[in-house]
């Protein structure tokens, strides 16, 4: 747990200092070189710093045990911390998208993007791709899922510094300013729907829900494997941070004595995680056969799979 919380921690404090370099040289620039498609970018990163500021917060509390209050821990915490920054992210897009609309509402006479700009940008894409390929590597190392989407966000940064320089080609080939106008206002809608995008995500997992629904015929097809158990229903799934909860209800013949139900009980859940991967905890609850609830509202049956 601790080297868990070290790498979190590490990682970072890496994107904290590279997303920061990045975001001052791309929106310094950006004013210089009077680049609003780069000015854009440069905020773009300065979301990427207080994401990895909070993602430093929430790796110190992810990783405190369980308590009275807490039962389970505090793996949610990340969820929760995505949830805060899906709205941070959107609060920047709205900016930047009132900011380049105006520009071209209400265009005024504008000279042309300094070259530097170009340059920036440049180096903005190969910053991005190492820190994106180190948060993946690290996320993979320490199993959060809260480092992994903090790659994959960076990854998308490349996309819109990529579409930046491809703005800024067509800007001065084309001696058409007001295009770095257009392309802020394309980058400012891509940043919205992917706030969007992390808040809708984020609500999963606050519901109790899983997002690979997958998973419930792996635990139906696990108990199958298993002899003595039968009729695996009300089967529920639930994430906290990357891991998975399962309960679930099978049916034993009613003549099996404790130690032989048991058993049985064992050996589904040797099974399911057998099938799965990051199980947590599994609990079973053992029903003589034909004796389960008529009316069960919460769970998922294979009938309706």
């Amino acid at each position: 747990m601790k080297n868990r919380e070290k790498i979190l921690i590490r990682a970072s404090w890496i994107s904290i200092i590279g997303n920061a370099a990045l975001s001052i040289s791309k929106i310094f620039v950006g004013i210089i070189a009077g680049s609003i498609a780069v000015l854009g970018d440069g905020i773009d990163s300065a979301t990427d710093v207080v994401i990895s500021i909070v993602t430093l917060f929430t790796a110190r509390i992810v990783t405190r045990p369980p308590n009275n209050n807490y039962a389970y821990g505090y793996e949610k915490a990340d969820t929760i911390a995505a949830k805060v920054l899906s709205f941070v992210i959107f609060f920047a897009g709205m900016q930047m998208l009132i900011s380049s609309g105006k520009n071209i509402l209400f265009a005024v006479p504008r000279d042309l993007p300094s070259i530097i700009a170009i340059y920036v940008t440049l180096f903005s894409i190969i910053g991005k791709l190492g820190l994106a390929y180190y948060q993946f590597r690290q996320g993979k190392l320490a199993g959060s899922p809260m480092l992994i989407a903090n790659a994959k966000n960076m990854r998308n940064d490349v996309i819109i510094s990529a579409g930046v320089l491809v703005g800024l080609f067509f800007t001065f080939y084309l001696d058409m300013p007001i295009l770095d106008s257009i392309t802020g206002l394309l980058i400012s809608l891509y940043i919205i729907r992917s706030a969007i995008n992390i808040f809708m995500e984020s609500n999963v997992a606050l519901m109790d829900g899983v997002k690979d629904t997958s998973i419930y015929n792996k635990i139906f097809e696990a108990v199958e494997k298993v002899p003595g158990a039968c009729n695996p229903h009300r089967v529920r799934s639930r994430q906290i941070g990357n891991m998975y909860m399962i309960v679930l209800d099978i049916e034993t013949d009613g003549e099996l004595t404790l130690n032989e139900a048991h058993e049985i009980a064992d050996n589904v859940e040797v099974s399911i995680k057998q099938n799965i991967e990051n199980v947590y905890d599994i609990v079973v609850h053992i029903e003589p056969i034909g004796k389960h609830h008529s009316e069960e509202k919460f769970g998922l049956n294979r009938d309706i799979l």
